[in-house]
C-alpha cells in the first residue's frame, strides 16, 4: 500500500513512529509538507502537486496537520479525498475537531457531559458569564488554543474579570469554563482507533500548574479506566467524526467529563508511558479501512 503522512516536519516522534510501523508492515510512505502542496482543481482531472511534480495516488493519507495551519492543511487534505485516498480523519472531521466552540456544542447536542461552558463577545456580558459557569474559580480559555497555550485559571472573580476583558480587548474568541476542583491537576488522555480505546494515561500538571499537557511540563503513569470513561471517550470521537482522536477526560464528582477532543493527538507520550505501539495500531486501522471503492462517510 502506499501511504502519505501530510506533516510539516518528519523528524517529530509520531511521524517517524508512523513511517516505522508502516514499513515493517511493508508499506510505501511518504513524508509530504501540507504547505508545500499545490492542487489542481479541475472536475475532470482534479490533481495534487508538490514541489514541481504531480504526486501519484496514495491509497492513505495520514494527516499530521499543526492547527497553525489547518485552513490549508485540511484543504490539501480534502483535495487526496477528492482523488480517492483513505483519510486517517477526515478533513471535515479535523475542522470540526479544531473549533473548540464548535465541538462542544455537538457533543452537548449528543448528550455527552462537559465542564459548564460559556461563550460570549460584548464587553457588558462578562459579570453575567462568570455566574454562568458557577463563579471563580474558572477557566478562560482561547478558541484557538493549542497544548495549554491561551489557558489560564482565574482564582477570584476580579481576576476573571480582568483576564476576560483582556482577551476580549485582543479581539479573541474566549471560552469560559467551570473549574473541576476535584480533578486537582489531572485528566485521563484516552487514545481512541476506530470504536475502541487503545490506551490510556493519566496526567498531572507540574506543581503550581493547573494544565496537565505533557507540553507544559506535566507527567503521565498508566492508569486504568472505568467502563463509563471508555464508552465517553468513543463516544466523543465517534460524534465528531474521528477516526483517531485522543480524548481528555476529567474525574469529577459527577462523573466523567470531556474536556476536548484532539484530532491529530501526539504519540511519544502515550507510547512512552504505555509501551504500547500506538503507530502500529493506527496502520492496522489504515488495512482494514483503505479498500478499493472507499467514499466519504460526510462529505465537503
Amino acid at each position: 500500500m502506499k501511504i502519505a503522512i501530510l506533516s510539516r516536519d518528519g523528524s517529530l516522534y509520531s511521524c517517524k513512529r508512523l513511517r516505522e510501523a508502516a514499513e515493517a508492515r511493508g508499506h510505501e510512505i511518504d513524508i509530504i509538507d501540507p504547505l508545500s502542496c499545490y492542487m489542481n482543481i479541475n472536475p475532470a482531472a482534479p490533481s495534487v502537486h508538490y514541489r514541481g511534480r504531480q504526486l501519484d495516488k496514495y491509497q492513505a493519507v495520514i494527516p499530521r496537520i499543526g492547527s497553525a495551519i489547518t485552513f490549508y492543511g485540511t484543504a490539501v487534505l480534502r483535495q487526496f479525498e477528492m482523488l480517492g485516498s483513505f483519510p486517517l480523519n477526515e478533513s471535515v472531521a479535523i475542522t470540526r475537531a479544531r473549533d473548540k466552540l464548535r465541538s462542544m456544542q455537538i457533543l452537548a447536542r449528543e448528550g455527552i457531559d462537559l465542564p459548564i461552558t460559556g461563550f460570549a463577545n460584548a464587553p457588558d456580558d462578562t459579570s453575567d458569564l462568570i455566574a454562568l459557569v458557577g463563579g471563580a474559580p474558572l477557566v478562560v480559555k482561547l478558541v484557538e488554543g493549542t497544548q495549554g497555550i491561551g489557558v489560564v485559571l482565574a482564582e477570584t472573580r476580579q481576576a476573571a474579570e480582568s483576564v476576560i476583558d483582556a482577551f476580549r480587548g485582543l479581539n479573541a474568541h474566549i471560552l469560559v469554563q467551570e473549574y473541576i476542583r476535584e480533578a486537582e491537576g489531572r485528566d485521563i488522555r484516552c487514545l481512541v482507533v476506530g470504536k475502541r480505546v487503545v490506551a490510556a494515561i493519566e496526567r498531572q500538571a507540574k506543581p503550581g500548574d493547573f494544565r496537565s499537557n505533557l507540553h507544559r511540563g506535566g507527567t503521565a503513569t498508566n492508569v486504568k479506566i472505568t467502563p463509563e470513561e471508555k464508552e465517553i471517550a468513543v463516544k466523543a470521537a465517534l460524534t465528531l467524526g474521528l477516526d483517531v482522536a485522543g480524548v481528555d477526560i476529567l474525574r469529577a464528582h459527577r462523573g466523567p467529563l470531556v474536556m476536548e477532543v484532539n484530532a491529530s493527538p501526539g504519540l511519544e507520550g502515550i507510547e512512552t508511558t504505555t509501551g504500547l505501539d500506538i503507530a502500529g495500531m493506527m496502520i492496522d486501522y489504515i488495512e482494514q479501512r483503505a479498500k478499493p471503492g472507499f467514499r466519504l462517510k460526510s462529505g465537503g
